[in-house]
């Protein structure tokens, strides 16, 4: 997934004070969520890096499920079908039967916290999201629009995945 792309691409390259992932592989997700929501209270996040999903999800932030003002800053979701296919297209799975049908995610107003948002967007698959993000309405139906409202966000592209605003 994201994650093991974020290890991979950046975070095995360069040397962070720290770095704190989620453990989905822990024995309660339940107390695995409140653990990294007390994290989240006592420690502001520095830099958050993301991406944008194909339905415009932000972290596992899906349109049924964004709340921009969720009173969690860690919760558990259903992902949504478009956002479980992407994951066998983007090879993170062998096939849809695989995909797990919950995640844990930060929430929309945790991101918010960070001092820095760096969202790298690579794909035609995602230039729909793009656009939608950079000029539809701000709201749920799209997570990534609440991007615009953040003073530090940054929004990485390729040509492909801007191949809609361009």
């Amino acid at each position: 997934g994201f994650g093991n792309f974020l290890k991979n691409a950046i975070f095995s390259k360069v040397n962070f004070k720290s770095i704190n992932y989620l453990n989905p592989s822990c024995d309660d997700v339940t107390k695995e969520c409140s653990r990294y929501e007390e994290l989240l209270i006592n420690n502001q996040i520095d830099i958050v890096c993301m991406g944008i999903g194909e339905n415009g999800h932000i972290a596992f932030n899906d349109p049924p499920v964004a709340n921009f003002s969720d009173k969690f800053k860690v919760k558990i979701v259903k992902l949504d079908e478009k956002c479980r296919n992407q994951q066998v297209n983007d090879g993170c799975f062998d096939n849809i039967d695989k995909v797990p049908k919950y995640a844990m995610t930060l929430t929309i107003p945790a991101l918010f916290e960070a001092k820095k948002l760096f969202c790298m967007v690579p794909a035609q698959s995602k230039a729909d999201a793009v656009h939608a993000t950079l000029n539809g309405e701000i709201k749920e139906t799209c997570p990534a629009s609440i991007l615009r409202l953040h003073l530090s966000a940054k929004l990485y592209l390729d040509k492909l995945s801007a191949s809609r605003i361009m």
